[in-house]
């Protein structure tokens, strides 16, 4: 069995800390939100091969990563864009990857950015004694979060009806970026897209895919991140560290408050400041300020600030107000 890792995406809406390094890599707890999809992956023996779908932009950031990592599995596979308005859309995309690289086995697909709580080898369990397409499913819990996604209705384990971004949800359970196609259901990419259908996220697919075949969700309910943003990012860190806090052996904290779910990162200096439910990349350096629920990148000084909810880009000085 095959697995594909959808990395190319450019996050937008967490620039300016995503404007030069994969939202895959920002950090969660003690890991990253790819690494810990690649350890599951590398752990089953059922997954021979993983491909890493990425852009052309961040390739080299994750041929770095890949090269670094401990990992065996994972390899790089490259589409042609460098900028958002180029890309062909995840469905668009994935075609091109099964045949770039003659992919015929039955593949999980995952995407790179989402923080799951449930074990991907029992995803695996799942869709083999079903042995027909899968999907990850999850109660979001509000009908205004479901609008934002792919509806799933169910009678039992099987899918009787999907719909993708529906205006008015008639429940909360959606489809997550996590699937498990057969071999028999990959060819069928191709007719989809040469049927002049939606190229851009996957549900698309799935529910076309639903009025021809048996489809299957396997559903979920401890956590589920789809980090996009700087809220559901800080969401998924607070969720990992669940109340406690990381700070690293090399940074420096000194007369300061922390409150929950603080994430200090190697090299980064806390001083005379409190600080709670934030992330301080490396090296950064906060003085004389009150930080909440916001995110500080790297090489960046921010000194006699009150800031709440605040997103501020690497290298950056912030001093007095000015």
């Amino acid at each position: 069995m095959k697995a594909v890792v959808l990395a190319g995406g450019y996050a937008t809406r967490l620039w300016p800390i995503t404007k030069h390094r994969p939202k895959m890599f920002l950090p969660v707890g003690d890991s990253t939100v790819i690494d810990q999809i690649f350890a599951e992956l590398e752990a089953d023996e059922r997954i021979d091969e993983v491909y890493v779908s990425t852009n052309e932009r961040f390739a080299d950031d994750f041929r770095t990563h890949l090269a670094e990592s401990e990992f065996d599995k994972p390899r790089l596979t490259v589409e042609d864009t460098t900028e958002e308005d180029e890309k062909f859309g995840v469905v668009g995309a994935l075609a091109q990857l099964f045949d770039r690289e003659n992919i015929t086995d039955d593949t999980l697909v995952i995407a790179g950015d989402n923080l799951i709580s449930f074990g991907v080898s029992d995803f695996v369990d799942f869709f083999q004694a079903k042995d027909s397409p899968t999907l990850a499913a999850y109660d979001v819990g509000s009908r205004e979060r479901a609008k934002s996604y792919g509806l799933v209705e169910l009678d039992g384990d099987e899918v009787v009806d999907f719909q993708e971004k529906p205006e008015d949800p008639k429940s909360t359970l959606v489809s997550i970026a996590c699937y498990a196609f057969t071999a028999e259901t990959i060819p069928l990419l191709d007719e989809y897209l040469e049927s002049g259908n939606n190229p851009d996220e996957p549900g698309w697919f799935v529910q076309w895919l639903q009025q021809r075949d048996s489809v299957y969700a396997y559903t979920f309910d401890e956590a589920w991140f789809d980090i996009g943003t700087p809220e559901s990012y800080l969401e998924a860190v607070g969720w990992k560290l669940d109340g406690e806090n990381e700070i690293a052996d090399s940074a420096t904290v000194e007369n300061t408050t922390l409150g929950d779910n603080v994430h200090v990162m190697p090299g980064a200096e806390v001083i005379n400041s409190s600080v709670n439910n934030s992330i301080v990349f490396p090296n950064a350096t906060i003085q004389d300020c009150d930080i909440r629920d916001s995110i500080i990148d790297e090489k960046t000084r921010v000194e006699n600030m009150d800031l709440s909810g605040a997103l501020i880009g690497a290298h950056t000085q912030i001093l007095n107000g000015e």
